[in-house]
């Protein structure tokens, strides 16, 4: 499990920035139905499309807060739930198993609904369009990169390297890796191997450790590791404005 049940963003709320939101829902190539949760600039926007893929709980109240922090900022953003096809798309209790849900699914079918927000923020006039993901979804992040045509970045928070070194050599887009350095569940040796692999295939990247930040390090709850988090929200949003 990523964060607790009432963790937040570690992120500034801009306060009277105009901004809308609304759920929805939307649907893949394979008929897959599947809830997401929009948040949009009002007035004038960057352009810029984010979709954010969240840990193997899928959509809630953290990721809604996080599109939010985007929208105030300029960038329209998409978080979505992995679990259309086993689960329908209704709201869920926080406490509730969801590993064998996850067991389910494939890097594919996680990439297919990716590219139906991906088509979502087209129709919203988004020509600049990035990934953003933590844990489960970091590394399916990544690996968008590898999947979707035009993308213009793909950014993962702890995201597990081994779910993406099959995927490398496909990859199309900048890639920007936030690893905790003292993440008991992704050794070093870990993200070295995902460096190589990026190194060896010649694509671009930039992979962080943050000296004795844990695994969910960006977390408002997580104090003690404020300056990390707020390093990390500064290179996501330089990352894409450099690659916008």
């Amino acid at each position: 499990m990523c964060f607790d049940l009432d963790s937040s963003p570690p992120i500034p709320v801009i306060k009277g920035a105009a901004v809308s939101h609304e759920d929805l829902t939307l649907e893949a190539n394979d008929g897959n139905r599947f809830a997401a949760f929009l948040a949009r600039p009002d007035g004038d926007a960057e352009g810029t499309g984010i979709v954010i893929l969240p840990d193997v709980r899928g959509l809630y109240h953290f990721y809604e807060e996080l599109a939010l922090r985007f929208a105030e900022r300029g960038h329209t953003a998409i978080a979505f739930d992995y679990f259309g096809r086993t689960l329908g798309v209704g709201k869920r209790e926080n406490d509730w198993e969801y590993m064998p849900h996850v067991q389910q699914l494939t890097p594919q079918q996680v990439q297919q609904d990716v590219a139906a927000c991906v088509r979502h923020l087209e129709g919203l006039d988004c020509t600049s369009i990035f990934t953003v993901g933590f844990c489960f979804g970091g590394s399916g992040s990544w690996n968008a990169s590898a999947f979707q045509f035009g993308l213009k970045g793909a950014i993962g928070f702890y995201g597990r390297p081994e779910r993406s070194l099959e995927f490398v050599h496909d990859f199309k887009a900048p890639i920007l890796a936030l690893q905790g350095g003292a993440d008991q569940a992704i050794p070093h040796e870990d993200n070295t191997k995902f460096e190589e692999a990026l190194r060896e295939h010649g694509k671009e990247y930039e992979l962080v450790e943050f000296d004795g930040a844990p695994h969910s390090f960006f977390d408002r709850k997580q104090e003690e590791f404020q300056e990390a988090s707020e390093d990390a929200w500064r290179r996501v949003l330089e990352f894409v404005g450099r690659y916008a």
